[in-house]
């Protein structure tokens, strides 16, 4: 079965950086394009950024772009969220996601907050 596992959350202080890494299993991963979005408290899921399934096409929420990277490693079935210059509105729960059909798939979700 689909299997999604986000882990490198964490508690930084504004200004610093932290790297998300999705692990993916059970379909073939570099079919899919992947997506990360996240949740603040009493805010909708919104989202972050998107890659292709090779990783030559990245989009990103305009609101981040330049700050929050997404890369994809198809031989480790990994798709990563660098995360730089981080601000208090970072602050969320941060999703990895994919798509087949009309069907998504989420992970468990990864803990960042962002605080002095």
């Amino acid at each position: 079965q689909v299997q999604l596992v986000e882990s490198g959350g964490g508690l930084v202080q504004p200004g610093g950086s932290l790297r998300l890494s999705c692990a993916a299993s059970g379909f073939t991963f570099s079919s899919y394009a992947m997506y990360w979005y996240r949740q603040a408290p009493g805010k909708e899921r919104e989202l972050v950024a998107v890659i292709s399934n090779t990783g030559g096409t990245t989009n990103y929420a305009d609101s981040l772009k330049g700050r929050f990277t997404i890369s994809r490693d198809n031989a480790k079935n990994t798709v990563y969220l660098q995360m730089n210059s981080l601000k208090p509105e970072d602050t969320a729960v941060y999703y990895c996601m994919t798509r087949m059909s009309v069907r998504p798939y989420w992970g468990q979700g990864t803990q960042v907050t962002v605080s002095s």
